[in-house]
């Protein structure tokens, strides 16, 4: 039984075999799968184009972006003293009017004081412009960039607009307002 057994493998893999073999032999009609050359040769270079237009893009905007921090980085180099000097302006005012308050004295201790603080001031004012730091003009037309209208008032002699009277000087620090010029105005 067991040899029959055996031959009757043998006999089912054989066929199996043999249908296998008719199958391989049998012409297969595929449909047409693959692609023509040109339209390939097309496809890859419209990739390409649009590779190198992206790189040149992200190239361009990393430029830029380094432009711009390259920029913002030397204006927070320009500006970092921006704080400490608006700091200082009221000390430049406070010894103004110590300057100021001081004309009429007459005895010789005073007027050694008033050159101590006129001192003081031309050496606030030397440092200051070392720093690019600036006065405001304060004289002529008002410019709403770098005055401050405090008042406006009747004045003959002054046309519309004109600055009638500082009170509190404007600065600058290379060429951005750090304080503005406190002024009254004509009507």
């Amino acid at each position: 039984m067991r040899e029959k057994k055996v031959k009757s493998e043998k006999n089912a893999e054989e066929q199996s075999a043999a249908e296998e073999n008719a199958v391989v032999n049998e012409p297969q009609s595929l449909p047409n799968t693959e692609p023509n050359a040109q339209d390939t040769v097309k496809e890859l270079e419209e990739k390409l184009k649009s590779c190198e237009d992206r790189y040149i893009r992200a190239h361009a905007d990393f430029e830029n972006i380094k432009k711009r921090y390259e920029k913002e980085k030397y204006q927070a180099i320009d500006y970092a003293h921006e704080q400490f000097a608006r700091d200082l302006l009221s000390v430049i005012d406070a010894l103004e009017i110590a300057y100021k308050s001081t004309d009429e004295v007459t005895d010789e201790v005073g007027v050694k004081i008033k050159d101590g603080i006129g001192l003081t001031l031309e050496q606030f004012k030397k440092v200051f412009e070392k720093h690019g730091i600036k006065e405001t003009e304060s004289n002529g037309k008002f410019d709403p960039n770098v005055h401050s209208a405090a008042l406006q008032v009747e004045a003959e002699g002054k046309e519309s607009g004109e600055i009638v009277q500082t009170f509190q000087k404007g600065y600058t620090i290379k060429g951005r307002v750090l304080r503005a010029a406190m002024v009254s105005i004509a009507r």
